[in-house]
């Protein structure tokens, strides 16, 4: 399945259809990256638009949510795109 859209709703997405919490996306962000500083509160921002991931966070990202790198790569610049618009 290729998906497509923003970042912000492809991650929400993701993480529900996995049946994860953002406490629980967050700790599995920490335990693959072993970097603590994305927290639940981040994974919010990202899923409501407020931040996009950077290229560090997106490549943990589709690891931990099994994804193909290029649709999260994707989903960020549609999602850059629709704020240039606005």
């Amino acid at each position: 399945m290729r998906l497509s859209g923003p970042i912000s709703e492809i991650l929400a997405e993701l993480r529900r259809g996995r049946g994860l919490t953002q406490d629980d996306l967050a700790e599995r962000l920490h335990a693959a990256s072993g970097n603590t500083s994305v927290t639940r509160e981040e994974v919010s921002r990202w899923e409501r638009g407020k931040r996009i991931p950077g290229p560090y966070w997106r490549s943990w990202l589709g690891q931990v949510l099994d994804t193909p790198q290029h649709d999260l790569e994707r989903a960020a610049a549609i999602e850059r795109a629709a704020r240039r618009r606005h």
